[in-house]
């Protein structure tokens, strides 16, 4: 989710507990050997050990369409420590898809799996290399056709969001072809796409069969999720403890987003919390038209103004649940 699940949400969120890994915004590879600090500046968790501070393990998205080029920055990478590499097939964007990123793959499963052959052979055995993909380009025609692909090139694991790019992001998700997918492949699958609550989530492992759920924009909205999927019946997370949490992201900001761009990445979160929470629709409209980052703090924290982020961390369930 290139602008949004950035390595500072990824601290945030992994603090609250129910997710077992990440994956990184995509890093694009478009016919250059990339050099180290374009790796580390997107998936600055390499520089400790692949993890977040809370201790989840991030693997590193690569977005390409060159299967020399992006075995070549697989190699580099794989250098870097991550958990694993993974490659997008997935992205809608017109601009990625216009210059054969993401999604615009699909209509294509033999560079596909020329592809995941490429980077599976560049990396060490024991790094994960695995893949997301949409059901299709224009149409799911050649869904199944991917999916092997992927499986048979040598992936380890496939996820797989429940809708075309021509869909978008529009509802619903169609669960039911990951279960098509399921069948047609041996690799796990991991489903995705539509998951904004609990209830969703037993739906989807239902018609998907799939155990794994891959959470995006839902966890953005709710980051308590990961963990009710985990414990269902349980008290969901409690504004209360969510705040703190919000005013470490802010912290965060402050320390490594130009000021100019602060505050639209707060309001760009809390835009996304007031699906959940009313308080947050209450903060959001605080701030809906100040964009100078010390007016933001004096009228969202207060009573934060001489702290620093927190150090404690919740400790790491082990979950189904991936972000």
């Amino acid at each position: 989710m290139e602008g949004l699940l950035d390595h500072t949400l990824r601290d945030i969120l992994t603090r609250v507990g129910g997710i077992d890994r990440c994956v990184s915004e995509f890093i694009r590879v478009t016919g250059t050997l990339l050099p180290e600090r374009v790796f580390l500046r997107v998936v600055p968790e390499l520089r400790h050990g692949g993890r977040t501070r809370a201790g989840v393990p991030v693997r590193a998205q690569l977005l390409g369409s060159d299967p020399v080029c992006l075995a070549e920055n697989a190699a580099r990478l794989a250098s870097l420590g991550p958990a694993g590499i993974d490659l997008n097939f997935g992205c809608p964007a017109k601009a990625v898809n216009r210059h054969r990123g993401g999604a615009v793959l699909l209509d294509e499963p033999e560079l596909i799996a020329q592809i995941v052959a490429a980077v599976r052979r560049a990396v060490p055995a024991e790094l994960p290399v695995t893949a997301k993909m949409r059901l299709g380009y224009l149409d799911d025609a050649r869904a199944l056709d991917c999916a092997r692909a992927i499986a048979d090139s040598g992936a380890d694991e496939v996820v797989v969001h429940a809708r075309t790019k021509a869909h978008g992001y529009r509802p619903p998700a169609y669960w039911e072809r990951i279960a098509d997918i399921r069948a047609a492949v041996s690799i796990p699958v991991v489903a995705n796409g539509e998951i904004w609550t609990v209830d969703d989530a037993a739906r989807c492992r239902e018609v998907s069969g799939c155990h794994a759920l891959m959470l995006g924009r839902g966890i953005v909205a709710d980051p308590g999720l990961a963990l009710g999927i985990c414990r269902p019946g349980e008290a969901r997370l409690a504004w209360a403890a969510l705040l703190p949490l919000v005013h470490d992201f802010w912290e965060l900001i402050k320390a490594h987003v130009e000021p100019r761009h602060r505050a639209g990445r707060l309001k760009q979160w809390l835009n996304f919390l007031r699906r959940r929470y009313p308080e947050a629709e209450t903060l959001y409209a605080a701030v809906r038209t100040i964009n100078d980052p010390a007016d933001v703090s004096r009228r969202l924290f207060p009573r934060y103004q001489d702290a620093k982020p927190s150090s404690t961390f919740t400790t790491l369930m082990p979950t189904s649940a991936t972000a």
